[in-house]
């Protein structure tokens, strides 16, 4: 199901396209003057299906990729990295050889992910490359949140065959930090940068607020006040304040609610990189890091750090409590050797 506007100077650009019985069955393509046209009649049309059970049934018809423009259509669109979302499902769809949608089962989804491993599955544009295993439990957390959302709109009948496939056991990723030796670096090597003024600033920021580049990068003037900043535009969708010290209140200050910054995040991350090789992954997330983990280190509050952090699920932050100067302390003094000392 689609509708769009062709922008082709045609005095009806609207154009619905669907398909009443599936993406095997009739395609119906009809213009017209208005996007409200096209709506009325893509739901007339799809309604007539079941008024005429004789045609076939829908529900039993439709495809993963009729399942899949369904969930684009009336949820995906709204997410933040909608089109890159849509194209991965799309990926996995066709790797599964499209099928019916009550036909999808817990093995068809198992081969697609062996074949995915190794690199047997092409891209939209037709090129094949291997995934890991971190990819492939990604892709499976992705369709199955479709599913789930299909599920709520009374869309998808009958089990989930994903609830059934248990995803591969990862070990958990060390999250690298700048050492205090390597922060005063990289901070005297950004001042002294003759053409990003701004380098220094958006890593002293990103350092004092654990603030995500995109989210810095955005600020504009109307977001500062002191000695706060309001992150908004957020991964999360949520806005978030977080306190400021008046040094970095004054380091950033621009008169007027316009940008507060104008640098891109290749320009950090290479100079990252480049000061600090060590980095395999993360040169511009690190900033993020080294903030939750000394924070951590300080003494720091886990739930105030989620906060701050803005993360939507708890799970995320405990990432950094085992930095926290008494975590676990009690092993010290509770081990069974303290026993054997008092006998």
């Amino acid at each position: 199901m689609s509708i769009r506007n062709l922008k082709d100077g045609n005095k009806k650009p609207w154009l619905c396209e669907c398909y009443p019985t599936g993406r095997g069955g009739k395609r119906i393509r009809k213009r017209f003057a208005t996007k409200g046209e096209a709506l009325a009649f893509e739901q007339f049309t799809m309604r007539e299906i079941d008024d005429k059970p004789w045609l076939g049934e829908k529900g039993e018809r439709r495809s993963l990729l009729d399942m899949i423009d369904l969930w684009q259509q009336r949820h995906g669109q709204s997410l933040a990295h909608s089109k890159y979302t849509y194209n991965k499902l799309r990926v996995m769809a066709l790797g599964m050889g499209d099928p019916l949608y009550t036909k999808l089962t817990a093995s068809m989804f198992t081969q697609f992910r062996a074949d995915r491993l190794a690199g047997e599955i092409a891209d939209l544009q037709g090129r094949k490359t291997k995934v890991t295993f971190r990819t492939c439990n990604n892709e499976h957390d992705l369709l199955n949140a479709v599913i789930v959302e299909l599920k709520r709109m009374g869309e998808w009948k009958g089990e989930n065959p994903l609830s059934a496939v248990r995803q591969f056991k990862l070990h958990e990723t060390e999250m690298e930090f700048l050492t205090v030796d390597e922060m005063r670096d990289l901070i005297a090597a950004a001042e002294e940068h003759e053409f990003h003024e701004d380098l220094h600033k958006i890593i002293k920021l990103c350092l004092a607020t654990g603030a995500r580049f995109k989210e810095a990068a955005a600020l504009t003037g109307a977001q500062l006040s002191k000695y706060k900043v309001t992150f908004t535009q957020t991964k999360g969708k949520k806005n978030r304040s977080v306190p400021i010290s008046r040094d970095i209140y004054e380091l950033i200050y621009k008169e007027g609610s316009g940008p507060l910054f104008s640098i891109g995040y290749s320009t950090v991350y290479r100079f990252i990189s480049r000061r600090v090789p060590r980095l395999t992954q993360q040169a511009a997330h690190v900033l993020r890091h080294t903030f939750a983990s000394y924070y951590m280190m300080n003494g720091g509050n886990i739930i105030a750090l989620q906060r701050i952090l803005g993360h939507a699920d708890i799970k995320q932050t405990m990432r950094y409590a085992h930095l926290a100067p008494d975590h676990l302390e009690d092993a010290v003094e509770k081990n069974p050797l303290n026993s054997l000392n008092k006998t």
